[in-house]
């Protein structure tokens, strides 16, 4: 995927605000702290497009990212470490959950999960969700620069077993520090645009 133009478009809380076009949408899901913004930096080189933060869970509105005006990367808030009240997250659960029931341009969801630890239960909820909504799945192990490279295809293996033991979704490795995957992810992306 050759990135021309990558830019923020807007962010929403409701479908008012959601864009208007018909654009296929690439929906990121994953804890507060897995790097789906530095995910998204890392797959359309650039430094800042999407703010990271050292803090989990600054991510409270559903994020739309244009990418070459022919699709879009749409960030969700994080689960899990926010230091959101109880009021908070129950009303940032509800519009995350009304765009995953009601948006008609999802093409793709792509989970992201550390590749360092075993799924939590926050996590196969997720999972359990996204197969229930039946809509199209790659599992992105993220945080692979963290451990030696002869381990990533055994933590690949690891996680799938655990999280996904029909092995009916597909596990890549990531890592936004070295890079060096992420060719694989773009070919596996554009089989769903």
């Amino acid at each position: 995927m050759i990135i021309k133009n990558a830019g923020f478009k807007i962010s929403a809380v409701n479908p008012k605000q959601y864009p208007k076009d018909d654009l296929p949408q690439i929906v990121l899901v994953g804890k507060s702290n897995v790097g789906k913004s530095s995910f998204i930096n890392t797959m359309l080189n650039r430094k800042k497009l999407a703010r990271t933060s050292s803090e989990p869970g600054k991510t409270r509105q559903i994020n739309f990212y244009d990418v070459n005006h022919e699709f879009y990367f749409v960030d969700l808030p994080g689960y899990g470490f926010s230091k959101m009240s109880k009021v908070e997250q129950q009303k940032v659960g509800k519009f995350i959950e009304e765009y995953l029931n009601i948006s008609p341009n999802i093409c793709l969801i792509i989970f992201l999960v550390d590749i360092r630890h075993e799924s939590n239960q926050n996590d196969k909820l997720m999972y359990d969700y996204i197969v229930s909504r039946n809509k199209p799945c790659i599992i992105i192990a993220n945080k692979a620069d963290k451990i030696a490279i002869t381990k990533v295809d055994e933590a690949i293996h690891k996680l799938q077993e655990n999280l996904n033991p029909l092995h009916d979704f597909l596990f890549l490795p990531f890592s936004s520090e070295r890079k060096i995957y992420t060719d694989e992810v773009w070919n596996n992306i554009e089989k769903y645009l």
